[in-house]
């Protein structure tokens, strides 16, 4: 069986580690600590190396862009969290046979790195991150990619998990996949047809797969 994971706020957190960097970045520049909000309000969706062109020309920075990215990219990968018992909840279905890949969103290099600082990569078969394939979730063609590096098809079936109820569940449902909605205390509000399950994080969601199969 196969199972697609997304990456950011379902996985790991993102939100935390983004938080945190910014607050390290506010001070070690010596900016006023409001700043950090700025931040994170910046590149609080996404964040790509351009986006480093206008934060530092915001900020007033004359660091070149590109060392600015480098250090986010090293600063979020050490401020990321992953609770151990994902870890274990990702054995688990492995252990059981499941075959299980990363479909997410972002920039390569910052998504494989916080998957190595979390101790994730060596779980997955195939991880597909959107700057790498040219192709975003929701499309289609990204799940398909996602499959296709796990060594699996779409046709055999599977799961989405995710937190995102457009790019993560309305994107795998469309895919064919059933779906698992990590809810981090939201109600779904995207129409009356749920998810295949809903759950408060993604041990409850892995927990509640495994015993649907």
């Amino acid at each position: 069986m196969l199972a697609l994971f997304d990456l950011d706020n379902t996985l790991i957190d993102r939100r935390g580690g983004l938080e945190g960097w910014a607050r390290s970045f506010v001070q070690s520049r010596r900016l006023p600590s409001e700043t950090a909000s700025l931040i994170c309000d910046r590149l609080w969706e996404r964040a790509y190396p351009s986006d480093f062109e206008d934060l530092g020309e915001m900020l007033g920075l004359c660091d070149d862009p590109g060392s600015l990215w480098h250090e986010y990219v090293a600063g979020v990968a050490r401020s990321v969290r992953c609770a151990p018992q994902v870890r274990e909840r990702l054995r688990e279905l492995r252990v059981a046979g499941w075959t299980l890949g990363i479909a997410t969103n972002g920039a390569g290099d910052i998504q494989r790195a916080k998957l190595t600082a979390a101790g994730l990569t060596s779980l997955f078969d195939g991880i597909c991150v959107s700057e790498e394939i040219g192709i975003r979730k929701p499309a289609y063609e990204h799940f398909e990619t996602a499959a296709s590096l796990c060594g699996s098809d779409l046709a055999a079936g599977g799961w989405m998990v995710g937190d995102n109820p457009d790019t993560d569940i309305a994107g795998g449902r469309a895919a064919g996949l059933r779906t698992a909605w990590v809810t981090a205390g939201r109600a779904w509000t995207d129409g009356p047809r749920q998810p295949d399950v809903v759950a408060r994080d993604v041990t409850e969601a892995i927990g509640a797969m495994l015993a649907a199969t």
